[in-house]
């Protein structure tokens, strides 16, 4: 079988003509058996009409307006055909083996739901941008790896949930625990579906031959501004509300809100302290599309590792 054979490969695109044009012939030489679906975000910079006119074998799904994240992808995985689907930033430039690796990890283990690539900062090929996201009990969710030599971390192993950015999805799993929450409409989507997938029982995978590079903040344009803090902040309580039963909650309260303190003075530093807080309070008084996660007995076992991780991954985080 020929490498991207059983793949549909989703980039959502949002005014990405920086990008999306070497995106896709990174990805076409990689894969050229992939069913290849670009979703556009109501772009308005041209980079939808190059998609049309310059690769007529990628099938288009154009949207009215900016929907987020969430919503392009989740249109884009309900339309593939294929029953694995890799979600690929339109910033990011696959190298030689990435599909193949992605493909073959998924297909050894019948319990994975995901697996991520190793992420390589498009700006400086020497450093990691993302080596597969944890999520601790301090309510942090962070990219181990960040900024780290390349060499580093090319063991494969398992991760707490995937970067969407670009890594293979079970489409099956989808129907049993759901689609990507689109009320996040950007960040912490990912850690929220796989989080999900981890209370069903299923694994999420780093798979380090699998490798991209990656411009990083090609939509929102910077690390850090007020679009991102607020929906950032926001998304984090949404979070913890949809996926940690009450009794986890209260069993955390005091490192998260040691977690969220710390938080709020890095961001106060940062010119940014009211914003972050507005976030967290719209979290509390909102909550995302997904609803919370239904407890069942049956789930205690992962629910139990889930929290041995949650400990563990805050030594990961100061590691």
């Amino acid at each position: 079988m020929k490498a991207g054979e059983q793949v549909s490969v989703v980039i959502p695109n949002y005014n990405g003509m920086a990008f999306i044009e070497d995106c896709l012939r990174a990805l076409a030489a990689d894969a050229p058996e992939a069913e290849i679906l670009v979703v556009d975000n109501g772009s308005s910079d041209g980079s939808r009409e190059l998609v049309e006119k310059q690769f007529p074998e990628v099938r288009l799904i154009a949207l009215d307006q900016n929907y987020g994240f969430p919503r392009a992808v989740n249109e884009g995985i309900r339309a593939s055909s294929r029953p694995y689907v890799i979600l690929l930033n339109n910033d990011t430039e696959v190298l030689p083996g990435f599909t193949e690796a992605l493909e073959k990890a998924l297909a050894a283990d019948s319990r994975a739901f995901s697996a991520q690539a190793k992420l390589i900062s498009q700006r400086d090929p020497g450093k990691i941008d993302d080596a597969g996201n944890f999520y601790c009990a301090l309510g942090w969710a962070f990219a181990r790896g960040k900024d780290r030599p390349v060499e580093y971390y090319e063991k494969p192993g398992k991760i707490f949930a995937a970067c969407a950015g670009a890594a293979i999805y079970r489409k099956s799993v989808f129907e049993q625990i759901g689609y990507f929450d689109e009320a996040h409409f950007a960040y912490l989507e990912d850690i929220d579906v796989g989080f999900r997938a981890r209370i069903a029982g299923f694994r999420n995978l780093y798979v380090p031959s699998a490798k991209v590079l990656h411009a990083g903040s090609g939509t929102s344009g910077s690390r850090y501004n007020e679009f991102k803090v607020t929906l950032s902040s926001r998304n984090s309580v949404w979070l913890i509300r949809k996926n940690l039963p009450l009794l986890q909650i209260v069993l955390n309260l005091p490192f998260l809100l040691a977690g969220f303190g710390v938080k709020y003075l890095f961001f106060l530093k940062k010119g940014f302290g009211r914003t972050y807080a507005e976030g967290l309070l719209e979290g509390l008084r909102t909550q995302g599309e997904s609803g919370r996660v239904k407890f069942y007995w049956k789930n205690l076992p992962s629910y139990v590792k889930i929290q041995i991780e949650l400990w563990i991954n805050i030594a990961r985080r100061f590691g």
